[in-house]
């Protein structure tokens, strides 16, 4: 499914609560919702069916110290989630919320991950991230940064300790999709980042991630990568360097 070219927000602050509501969808489309898991799981049964958290409402608010995402999420299975996605978004009252962590390099190189084929999204190439589930509340706070920190050492091995956290978030909006971008620096060059995260990957036993992609320009953009990210890197590498044409070919 195509949708409207992505835009981008910035904003300082991101305050979402859970909001403890059932999901029409969940209920309404159980029979289908069960039908669609069965043959996922058919052909992927390393598939988990948990719980995560999905946008039901949301606003930019112009506060004092900046502008802000406020909102609230509601609670969902994980194969009801999986469902709406590939059913083609059917229910435009929720739209899934993720955290994204934008890894640079100390020689200006932003690090992605290809996904492994045993994860719902195959192939992919895109930042560490994960749609928010409730290991990412705080109370009744979903914490993003926390969520973007824990995907990254999840998916690579590198620990919140060995990056700095910019300030602030980009916000990529593209259909039911709300990517929110927090670039996560590390001392190590693109090179030893990629060589951690496959010394990684090699010593787990199902990795989420087949391997890690620099991106210095535009030369590196690849297919793979959702519209979203490639709005994204576009935007963020038009404003660090005029070498971003170049790539690393």
């Amino acid at each position: 499914m195509r949708f409207a070219q992505p835009r981008i927000e910035r904003i300082s602050e991101i305050d979402l609560r859970l909001d403890e509501r059932p999901w029409a969808f969940e209920a309404e489309r159980a029979h289908h919702i069960d039908a669609h898991w069965r043959e996922l799981t058919r052909r992927k049964p390393q598939l988990y069916n948990g719980r995560v958290l999905l946008l039901h409402r949301f606003a930019l608010a112009e506060r004092e110290d900046g502008r802000r995402l406020e909102g609230a999420c509601l609670m969902a299975q994980y194969k009801a989630f999986l469902a709406w996605r590939d059913f083609g978004f059917p229910d435009e009252s929720v739209a899934n919320i993720f955290a994204m962590g934008a890894l640079l390099s100390a020689d200006g190189a932003f690090l992605l991950g290809e996904m492994s084929s045993s994860t719902a999204n195959a192939g992919l190439i895109y930042f560490p991230a994960g749609t928010p589930d409730p290991g990412d509340l705080l109370g009744d706070r979903v914490d993003l940064e926390g969520s973007v920190l824990r995907e990254l050492e999840e998916e690579t091995g590198i620990a919140a300790s060995e990056v700095a956290v910019d300030p602030g978030w980009s916000l990529v909006f593209q259909g039911p999709r709300l990517a929110c971008m927090k670039t996560l620096r590390s001392t190590l060059s693109a090179a030893e980042l990629i060589a951690r995260t496959a010394q990684f990957v090699a010593r787990e036993k199902e990795p989420e991630l087949t391997r890690l992609k620099a991106v210095f320009g535009l030369a590196d953009l690849d297919p793979r990568m959702p519209d979203f990210i490639v709005t994204y890197l576009r935007y963020v590498l038009a404003s660090l360097s005029p070498l971003a044409e170049r790539g690393s070919g």
